[in-house]
């Protein structure tokens, strides 16, 4: 069933009428089309892809219309909106209550007088999201063989003589050549004392002996890829090899651990139980991992502190990253990307080696 049918099936189930949805990645998600001004409007039995000159032939091109409308209003998209509303007397209208800036909201129920402007298409949207189907899991088995190929060309491109920007630049410039639509989100590419800030920013600097951390991935069909490897540029002392070795025995048995129905919150604590106990408690500050699809961070979270409603099921694709981070010193993370199966086991998308490698 496509993803339309699915939301027009969750509608009925609730009993909702009309769905307006202005956000870039859920029209995507909707339609498979990629456009940056316009809006859908979902109905129990009725789809319509509102767009102008610049899309039209696009999304005629891309969009299924046996089951979505693509239209090009001669009148203002919200004005058509509203005359369409009143033929069809549709008197609540759900919108997008994630998205939506308040000032479109203030819009919205400006323009639909006499229709009750109401909260909630995020939420059934992003339940949809939640689980991927084949043609998702598709596009991000080869958003992640991208994203692999890559990390095995920047380790013969790496030298100490590269600066931290230049080495980020080449990844992005490899996915892109290599089928990549761009990145997924901003590549993270720190060495030395930078690595010890999990988010840090590349630096116009050479690379600094130490851990050299890369944090990046690939979009293919619009479905993201996320992968970290630490390397270290020169020759890892004991400290660094242990510190490595504890991520790495984390990750591991948190990826071991994982199946249909395990509580997010105890995918995390068997990865910090790990590192707390080797040590190095309050060195890993985030969460385990997060929920990837067309966008970088999304729903379910593998955190401590979500609730234990929360829980892994068939078609979740999570990361798994944990990582020990020594403020002004240095730090280490090592992330994979699955999926949980049909079967309740997961099957890891992520193919580049774990073992640590000097350079």
């Amino acid at each position: 069933m496509s993803h339309i049918k699915n939301l027009q099936a969750a509608m009925k189930e609730k009993g909702t009428e009309a769905i307006l949805v202005s956000s870039e990645i859920n029209q995507r998600y909707l339609s498979n089309f990629a456009y940056t001004d316009g809006f859908m409007l979902i109905l129990p039995d009725e789809a319509l892809l509102l767009t102008d000159f610049r899309y039209i032939e696009a999304a005629k091109a891309v969009v299924d219309q046996s089951e979505c409308q693509v239209i090009m209003p001669d009148t203002r998209m919200l004005a058509y909106v509203k005359k369409l509303l009143e033929d069809k007397k549709i008197t609540t209208l759900t919108f997008e209550e994630s998205e939506a800036s308040y000032s479109l909201y203030n819009r919205l129920c400006d323009t639909f007088e006499g229709v009750e402007v109401v909260a909630g298409g995020s939420a059934m949207i992003e339940k949809l999201r939640l689980f991927k189907d084949a043609e998702e899991i598709k596009a991000m088995t080869k958003a992640q063989a991208i994203t692999d190929a890559a990390f095995a060309h920047i380790l013969d491109f790496i030298n100490p003589d590269r600066t931290e920007l230049e080495v980020a630049l080449e990844l992005e410039f490899f996915m892109r050549a290599h089928g990549s639509e761009g990145t997924a989100f901003e590549t993270i590419a720190v060495s030395g004392s930078n690595s010890s800030r999990p988010h840090g920013v590349p630096r116009d600097v050479k690379l600094e002996k130490g851990f050299f951390t890369m944090d990046f991935g690939a979009r293919f069909d619009g479905y993201c890829s996320d992968m970290t490897r630490t390397v270290v540029i020169g020759k890892a002392d004991d400290e660094m090899k242990r510190l490595y070795n504890t991520v790495l025995e984390a990750q591991t048995a948190a990826l071991t651990s994982l199946h249909a129905g395990m509580l997010c919150r105890d995918a995390d604590k068997v990865a910090r139980d790990i590192i707390d106990n080797a040590g190095y408690k309050g060195c890993f500050g985030h969460s385990l991992g997060h929920g990837v699809g067309l966008f970088i961070h999304e729903n379910p979270r593998l955190a401590g502190m979500v609730p234990e409603t929360e829980i892994l099921r068939p078609g979740h694709v999570v990361t798994v990253e944990p990582g020990i981070y020594i403020e002004g010193k240095y730090g280490c993370r090592i992330e994979d990307m699955v999926v949980v199966l049909e079967n309740g086991s997961i099957h890891d998308f992520t193919q580049s080696p774990k073992e640590l490698i000097e350079l």
